[in-house]
């Protein structure tokens, strides 16, 4: 491996834990409450180290959330709510799955896309759309499987699968929110219980609740 080379894989190295290491800060303090030298402490590195790859706290964030949707894009893809055969219970297991991640502490299981979304809405529009993108991205996972179980169940409203995929996030973010208003664990899987029963309801299709996972 020539200088080069090594040099390259270790500024990678070095970006990689420094954006690790701001999803755990900013979802533990928040990004207004965040500072660079947070992250640089948390990763292990220098400001000099974190000025070789960022310019501007602003452009962590917009990164982060990049990271961000890669990280969990990677882990919804392969998680076992895509096993059953029947799409409704697919979209059941979704959310049952989700529910199986509120675990540990609330920093641990709280998304950093919707930390960051309640502080800059309005004052930093680059990051609330990165932010609008992670959110609207992961939701559109979910239509087709919410489409196929329509039509199985010859459900119809006045509502589409595009909307129910984004009213999970509505629903799951405010878990979130009432989680950290709280400070337990347990309001936001009632929470995530309530969606299970909506989601049933809906579809007219009382599948009993599996088991806490």
């Amino acid at each position: 491996m020539t200088t080069t080379e090594t040099r390259t894989e270790s500024r990678h190295e070095s970006k990689t834990r420094i954006l690790q290491a701001a999803l755990q800060v900013i979802r533990s303090k928040g990004y207004s409450a965040t500072r660079i030298e947070d992250v640089c402490e948390a990763a292990g590195l220098t400001k000099g180290s974190f000025f070789h790859h960022f310019s501007t706290k602003e452009q962590l964030a917009l990164a982060s959330a990049d990271y961000w949707s890669e990280v969990t894009s990677a882990l919804f893809a392969g998680a076992p709510y895509h096993a059953p055969a029947d799409p409704l219970e697919r979209v059941l297991a979704y959310v049952d799955f989700r529910k199986s991640l509120l675990r540990g502490e609330l920093p641990e299981f709280t998304f950093l896309i919707g930390t960051m979304t309640q502080e800059v809405y309005g004052t930093h529009p680059a990051i609330r759309g990165a932010c609008n993108a992670s959110i609207c991205g992961h939701a559109s996972t979910l239509v087709p499987d919410i489409e196929a179980a329509m039509q199985k169940y010859g459900v119809q409203g006045d509502w589409t699968a595009e909307s129910l995929a984004l009213f999970t996030q509505v629903a799951l973010q405010g878990a979130f929110i009432l989680a950290k208003a709280k400070n337990e664990i347990g309001p936001a899987i009632e929470a995530v219980d309530h969606l299970r029963r909506y989601i049933q309801l809906l579809f007219h299709h009382p599948i009993p609740e599996k088991e806490t996972l």
